[in-house]
Formats: structure tokens, sequence, C-alpha cells
């Protein structure tokens, strides 16, 4: 085993942080679009050449939404998902049923602040930016795979959040600083989720036949095409988004590099970065030495 993670660490830890979405998005707390919202390395708004650099601010823009967008809609099934992995532990006096609640406390203040924000967005922005979905459409996809399918796609994600955030967000100075704050305070807390959720793989793990891991380790496999379908689908949302809120209208050979260059930045935002986390390796090698070797020879195509 890897890391030992304790579930009254967990809690313990959980019950440090505590914040407000009111504290974090609207009143005082207001977005700031004369300045970046993510750093170039998600945006990858630079080899578009064509695009002025009023252009390239109006693009980061629509990303920053979409990122959080992104988020808000996987946390719509993160949360029953937990739900139902914590009721086995509602009675009792046990520290895994307090973290799993917690966990999805967590997770609803989380949907609450990405909706808060979608709406201070729209305001400040001038137009909504359409999304992929509807949210319980994906969520119902993504909860009919096995559980340990769904358990890693949510690690994954919850170490890509890790990384963006330690390696991209936390020194940069540029990035307007609401939007900043609001992603400090998601780290803070998706830090202790990736945690817990490197614990409840373990004990789903523990139930299941060498063959039922496989089969959950290809479902998040399945799980990860079928994000990067979805991802491909939003760059279509963003270029209108983007082509309506900058009045330019790019040509046919334009809107093939917007397309190719943000697709690519996606996968490597969302599925790259946390296909190759360490931490996220080393939970599958638990699992299965012989998956953890394919993913890794997968994952420089999302990279």
């Amino acid at each position: 085993m890897g890391h030992q993670y304790s579930f009254k660490d967990r809690l313990s830890r959980a019950e440090c942080i505590n914040w407000r979405v009111e504290d974090i998005i609207g009143g005082d707390q207001q977005l700031d679009f004369s300045k970046p919202f993510l750093p170039e390395a998600y945006v990858c708004a630079a080899p578009l050449d064509f695009l002025t650099a009023r252009e390239k601010l109006i693009l980061n823009h629509v990303r920053g939404h979409t990122y959080l967008a992104m988020f808000g809609l996987v946390e719509e099934f993160i949360l029953p998902f937990i739900l139902d992995h914590a009721r086995p532990f509602i009675n009792g006096d046990d520290y895994r049923a307090r973290a799993f609640l917690e966990f999805a406390s967590e997770e609803a203040k989380h949907i609450h602040l990405f909706r808060t924000f979608r709406e201070a967005f729209t305001e400040g922005f001038g137009m909504a930016c359409d999304v992929i979905g509807p949210a319980d459409a994906i969520g119902r996809h993504v909860l009919s795979h096995p559980p340990l399918s769904v358990a890693l796609l949510t690690l994954h994600l919850e170490w890509m959040s890790q990384s963006h955030f330690l390696e991209s967000v936390r020194d940069n100075r540029d990035i307007d600083p609401v939007f900043k704050s609001l992603l400090l305070h998601h780290w803070q807390e998706e830090h202790q989720h990736a945690q817990l959720d490197t614990l409840m793989c373990r004990m789903i793990a523990e139930r299941l036949t060498p063959a039922e891991i496989d089969a959950g380790i290809d479902g998040y496999l399945a799980l990860g095409a079928f994000l990067d379908n979805g991802l491909a689908n939003q760059v279509a949302f963003d270029l209108a988004a983007f082509e309506k809120a900058s009045g330019r209208t790019l040509n046919a050979t334009e809107r093939a590099r917007f397309t190719e260059v943000q697709h690519q930045a996606n996968r490597f935002t969302f599925i790259g970065v946390g296909m190759t986390h360490p931490k996220f390796l080393e939970t599958v090698a638990e699992l299965s030495p012989a998956k953890r070797k394919m993913i890794k020879g997968i994952s420089p195509g999302f990279c």
C-alpha cells in the first residue's frame, strides 16, 4: 500500500477548513474581467496567433467559465455516489460515516459555489455561455458504470485539481484575485477529498476479484473516452461563445485551428493531468500493476 490515510485524520483536517460560498463570490467579491481567469497552460490561447490580445482575453474568460462549469457537472454525480457509499456506515460510531458525510456536504457546497459563479460570470461577461449536459443525463451515464470505475474517475479529477492549483495557480500573480481565491478554497477541500477517495477505492477493491478490478479500471478508461467526447463538444460551445462575445466570425481555417488547439488543451487539462498524477497512478498500481502500465502508455496522447 502507498499513503496510509485514515478516516479520523481526514475528518479532523476537514473540520479545520471553514468557508462560506457568500465569502468567496458575490457582494464585494466581484470578478475582474480586465484580468485573465485561468493560467495560459490550460487555455492555450498563444498558439492561436490570428487572435488579438483582446480576443485572447475573451477566450480566457470563456475557458474559465467552462473550467468551473465542468467541475460543477462532475460534482453533480460525485455527490450521490458519495452518499450511496456513506449509507452503510451511518449507524454506529464510525469515523468513516462522518468523513464521508462531510465529504458529501462539501461537494454540495462546491455545486452551490459553481452555480453562484456562473450567475456572477453571466452578469459580468454580458452573456451566458453554453455547457454540455444536461447534468443529470451525464450523471446517470457515469453512475451506470461499476463503482470502482466511478471512484477512480473521481480520484483522477481530484488529484487533477491539486496539480492545477499547485503547479499553475498558487504562484500566479496575473489572474483575477477573486477567481484565484475561488480555486484556492475549492483546492483546500479537494485535497482532503482525494485522500478520502483513495481510501474509498481501496474499500471497494477489497470486495472484488482481480477480474472485477480489471473491469473497474476498464470502466474508468471508458469514462475517460466519454469525457473526451464531451470535451470535444464543449469546444463547439466555446467557439460560439467566443465569436458572439468578440463580435468576430472566424474563417474556416481559423475555426479548424481553434477547434484543434482547444480540444487538445481541454484534453490536457481534464484528462492528461489527472491520468499522469503520481498519486493516481500509485492507487492504480496497488490495484493492478499491468493496468497502471497500460494507462501510462495511453496518457501521452492527452498531454
